[in-house]
């Protein structure tokens, strides 16, 4: 295939695949923090992921209260992606390099998912702060195991917590840390 078909196609793959694995991501975060089952964004997340979920729950057990099928799905979803990408993009196809791209956009949209939660979580704040918002709860469900951790050391300085704002850059620096090296696997 040609690059002006190719390319658009591989961003289509990879957004689609990317935009559900980021719904499974979700899914289990949602579930590692015990966040509320019943807040439609919880709900709309169960029903979206239940149809491939489901069936590998059945063969992959929890551990700890963790959804470690959610995991897997969405692990191996991303190495369907990173198959179709490769062979698109007329790459060498190795089990190697899928297995360490899927675990690379793994971490990544880990972090990413933490990194836009404590970003919306602080627009709401500041654009409708003091009421309640469904969203909200579920936010602060899962962005309280990074949040709690930096504002022991960062506390809120005149009324304004900025401890949001080091979390996101730690996460971006994590990233850059780890990235590099699932990467350097490859060679």
């Amino acid at each position: 295939m040609n690059n002006y078909a190719t390319n658009p196609l591989i961003f289509l793959i990879a957004t689609l695949f990317h935009l559900y694995a980021f719904a499974l991501i979700l899914r289990f975060v949602l579930q590692w923090v015990k966040a509320d089952f019943y807040n439609p964004l919880s709900q709309f997340v169960v029903k979206i992921t239940a149809p491939v979920v489901s069936p590998a729950r059945r063969v992959i057990p929890g551990y700890h209260g963790m959804d470690l099928a959610s995991l897997l799905v969405c692990y191996l979803v991303l190495a369907l992606s990173q198959f179709i990408i490769q062979s698109l993009g007329d790459f060498p196809i190795t089990a190697l390099s899928v297995s360490v791209l899927a675990i690379t956009d793994l971490v990544s949209l880990i972090i990413d998912l933490f990194f836009y939660a404590i970003l919306v979580q602080a627009l709401i704040s500041w654009i409708n702060p003091g009421n309640f918002n469904p969203i909200s709860s579920v936010l602060a469900s899962v962005t309280s195991p990074v949040l709690r951790p930096v504002q022991k050391f960062i506390p809120p300085l005149g009324g304004m917590d900025i401890s949001p704002v080091f979390a996101m850059i730690g996460l971006k620096v994590l990233e850059m840390l780890i990235n590099p090296l699932l990467h350097a696997l490859l060679r």
